[in-house]
């Protein structure tokens, strides 16, 4: 039976950052123009606590009835990466692979204390495959730096130019790029890797017409 359950295709959850997405939002257009995308509902948005945001990417994986793949933004990027400290063998095999856009910089001078909580920044390598998406003028991390995060968890990256915090104010709307990079997590003959490769390989993925 549970075999079964992952042959489906995957359920998109969506994990927002601090104080939500709004309406104008990339993953708040994805849950309103795909089928197969649907919001983490985190809680405590304006006032983030580490423990209840893993609980609830927990419970929310653990009740879906398929695969998953996780297209996070900013500080439900770090929540991920928390959570995969603490998940199960069962939960974990639910999961495909995991869109991480624009995490913040932890050790950034100036950091909202509200972020702070999340600190210090989870470095071990994610267990599935995950890309990690930044922005050349990103207030809340250097490029380097998202750089080096996604080293550190094993991530392929991918640098989308200057584009801010990849959020509403980005201006993106439907994200058609990020879209694209979410249809290579589903495909599962991505031949993604957990070491991270040459941005200009998921560079031909985002032209390619």
């Amino acid at each position: 039976m549970f075999e079964d359950e992952l042959r489906r295709a995957p359920l998109c959850l969506t994990i927002p950052g601090l104080g939500n997405s709004g309406p104008n939002h990339w993953q708040s257009i994805w849950e309103r123009t795909r089928h197969d995308c649907r919001r983490v509902q985190l809680g405590c948005w304006n006032e983030p606590d580490r423990n209840i945001w893993v609980s609830a990417i927990e419970q929310a994986v653990a009740g879906a009835r398929g695969p998953v793949i996780l297209a996070a933004h900013s500080l439900g990027c770090l929540a991920v990466a928390w959570w995969t400290k603490f998940l199960g063998a069962e939960v974990l095999g639910r999961v495909r692979g995991a869109l991480l856009v624009a995490p913040p910089d932890l050790s950034a001078r100036g950091l909202d204390p509200r972020i702070a909580r999340f600190a210090p920044m989870p470095g071990a390598a994610l267990p599935f495959p995950a890309i990690v998406v930044a922005s050349e003028d990103d207030p809340y991390a250097r490029l380097e730096r998202s750089r080096e995060m996604a080293g550190a968890w094993l991530a392929d990256f991918v640098n989308v130019g200057p584009a801010g915090h990849i959020n509403a104010a980005s201006e993106l709307g439907e994200w058609r790029a990020g879209q694209q990079l979410l249809e290579l997590l589903i495909d599962e003959s991505n031949e993604l890797s957990h070491y991270s490769r040459p941005a200009s390989r998921l560079a031909h993925h985002l032209h390619a017409s």
